[in-house]
């Protein structure tokens, strides 16, 4: 009779050969030490280069960021101790979630543990049983699994297809309670956005509240990095609830909600990723903290970011490479007609010292298998060059194999 320990080891084994990511016949590209690579940045002609961290500003190693983190554990030890509504809080906060919301143009900030975690249980909190939630097909996981917990009906929409979004409030928006419309911002593996002021419109004509994960977008987009709202030119303060995070522009981890300042205290007290998790830890305040007032400061970052964003999807373009949907901010996907031809360039890269991991099934439908690319405001042309060379080359490559293959 087989153990509990030898069953469950066999279905974990069983599921991941099923989810097509046991890609590689030695191993597979994912889980890469990256910092041990950087130590061996000598074994390739042009050394190690990463398209695959959204350190968007270049700030994860700036010496205001390291610094502030630093004296942060030097003066407060290197965790908090408990939630903030059970242990207490730190001035640090405050401070920064002030300083965000009047960075952000909102009535206040919550920051929370886990970016994950907030979309999760935001959107648990505020819908129910008689609500109903619409959310882009190609929404993150985290308002994925979130809608689909919270016991609201839900309803996906095509994506950034705002007639069949209009079409289910049509339909439905009668039957139900509240309405909350998700969608991401900047969405994550296709590097487009969606049309914010037609959204807006449309959902205060049905009376229904928005969710917008600005994740990628802020410090992205904007002629700042205030986010889509400042893209578009509208109000942030239209938007009922949007969700950030600190792991990407601000160089650090975590997440946050910006809304209306009684909404956030009314979360202070109810939201359960808040309340029941530890708050965020001296080192990961500081640190964030610093990166905004770097933003706050240099907003030429924001530039050099949408400078390099526009000429690497320009550069493919020239390439012949194709980028999809993306619109040139922080985000480029190159796109593969087979799972195959994906692994195989991203394995080709990293030979070359460029690491940037396919994305296959599950992370995205599996007639898309791409790569994704993240541009930074400290990557240079150069970098980008070598990178678009490198790609072309091993698409070129993987796409004789493969027609050679067939023809056997």
């Amino acid at each position: 009779m087989k153990t509990v320990n030898q069953s469950f080891l066999a279905f974990a084994d069983r599921r991941f050969r099923l989810s097509g990511r046991a890609l590689i016949e030695n191993g597979h590209p994912y889980f890469v030490p990256t910092d041990g690579l950087q130590a061996q940045a000598d074994q390739w002609p042009q050394g190690y280069l990463s398209m695959s961290h959204y350190d968007y500003l270049g700030l994860m190693h700036h010496p205001a960021t390291t610094g502030a983190a630093k004296a942060a554990i030097e003066a407060q030890g290197t965790g908090v101790g408990a939630s903030r509504l059970v242990g207490g809080e730190r001035l640090a906060h405050r401070a920064l979630e002030e300083d965000l919301a009047d960075f952000l143009g909102v009535g206040g900030v919550l920051s929370i543990i886990s970016g994950y975690l907030t979309n999760v249980s935001v959107i648990g909190l505020l819908c129910g049983p008689r609500d109903l939630v619409l959310v882009d097909e190609l929404s993150h996981n985290s308002i994925m699994v979130g809608a689909r917990s919270c016991k609201a009906h839900v309803e996906t929409f095509a994506h950034n297809d705002l007639d069949d979004l209009e079409r289910l409030l049509r339909e439905h928006r009668a039957e139900y309670g509240r309405v909350l419309i998700c969608t991401d911002a900047l969405f994550s593996m296709d590097g487009d956005i969606t049309d914010l002021p037609r959204l807006l419109d449309m959902k205060d004509a049905y009376d229904a509240w928005l969710l917008l994960d600005e994740a990628h977008s802020y410090g992205v987009l904007g002629t700042t990095g205030r986010g889509l709202c400042e893209h578009f030119g509208e109000d942030p303060n239209r938007v009922e609830v949007a969700i950030g995070t600190l792991s990407k522009s601000f160089a650090s981890s975590g997440g946050f909600i910006a809304a209306n300042a009684d909404v956030i205290e009314w979360m202070r007290f109810c939201l359960p990723g808040f309340v029941y998790s530890v708050g965020l830890g001296p080192s990961t305040v500081a640190s964030a903290h610093a990166a905004l007032r770097l933003l706050r400061s240099e907003p030429d970052r924001v530039t050099t970011l949408r400078s390099n964003s526009q000429y690497f999807l320009k550069r493919a373009a020239e390439a012949g490479l194709d980028t999809g949907t993306a619109i040139g901010e922080a985000v480029v996907p190159i796109l593969f007609e087979t799972p195959e031809d994906c692994v195989f360039v991203a394995d080709a890269l990293m030979a070359q010292g460029i690491y940037a991991p396919p994305v296959v099934h599950v992370g995205v439908p599996k007639d898309m298998p791409r790569i994704r690319f993240f541009i930074s405001a400290a990557h240079s042309p150069e970098d980008l060059d070598r990178v678009i060379a490198a790609v072309e080359k091993a698409a070129q490559a993987a796409t004789a194999l493969r027609r050679r293959m067939s023809a056997e």
